[in-house]
């Protein structure tokens, strides 16, 4: 599963620039705060809250679940979190480079599966229809919904 983006920042500077805008937001810091940061800083591809929740348990720095779930609504706010939805009612976060470089999904409706793909013909795609509707897209993330390889062979 290794993507390496050679000109993606790398997660200490995403994990540096979170803080730094949390500070300039005028939030304090918390441990609850820095230990949800740092899971996400680590992260290749989106986790739900309780996937984040139960990782945070397991490296035994339990951050209750309702300040988990303000945090993630507070750095997708910033914009520094992005939240996917992937239906079902559930959503997944992942952190969102400052360069605006970002991936977009395939979800296995059957086992959950989350999988990271970029495209820049449909980066391009989204433009021409922003430009074509004249219609500002502030941000987007396309989520492709089916079966992955394994749920597809049984």
């Amino acid at each position: 599963m290794g993507h390496s983006h050679s000109h993606a920042p790398s997660p200490v500077d995403w994990q540096q620039h979170t803080l730094d805008t949390l500070s300039a937001a005028g939030h304090r810091k918390g441990g609850a705060r820095n230990a949800v940061v740092e899971l996400l800083a680590a992260q290749d591809c989106a986790l739900s809250a309780q996937e984040i929740d139960d990782k945070l348990r397991a490296s035994g720095r339990a951050v209750g679940r309702a300040s988990v779930y303000r945090i993630l609504e507070l750095l997708t706010e910033l914009r520094l979190v992005q939240r996917i939805d992937v239906g079902q009612g559930i959503a997944r976060y992942e952190r969102q480079e400052p360069d605006g470089d970002h991936h977009h999904h395939l979800v296995c409706d059957n086992c959950g599966t989350i999988e990271p793909f970029e495209d820049p013909s449909l980066e391009q795609a989204i433009e021409q229809v922003s430009r074509r509707l004249k219609f500002a897209v502030d941000e987007h993330d396309v989520v492709l919904h089916g079966a992955c390889s394994d749920c597809r062979d049984e």
